[in-house]
């Protein structure tokens, strides 16, 4: 796709299709950089990307989906141990 560039105050700016502002995830805040002489954008990360893990580990277990992929390690040698 062809685009122009538009004056937009002191800067410019591009209009994007909404089709694709969707297939690539793009909402309210984006991520703008320069790589390999490209401008690409991305979608916005959360400032804390742990933020919604206590979120994602009570749905994972609400799902069932939890169980341990390894067995349990025994512990039965234990008591041989010398420390």
């Amino acid at each position: 796709m062809r685009t122009s560039l538009r004056k937009i105050g002191n800067s410019q700016g591009i209009l994007i299709p909404k089709p694709m502002l969707i297939q690539a995830g793009l909402e309210d805040e984006i991520e703008i950089e320069i790589e390999d002489g490209a401008l690409v954008l991305r979608a916005a990360r959360p400032a804390n990307p742990r933020a919604a893990w206590a979120d994602s580990a009570k749905a994972l277990a609400a799902s069932g989906d939890d169980t341990e992929v390894w067995p349990a390690f025994g512990n039965t040698a234990d008591a041989d141990l010398k420390w």
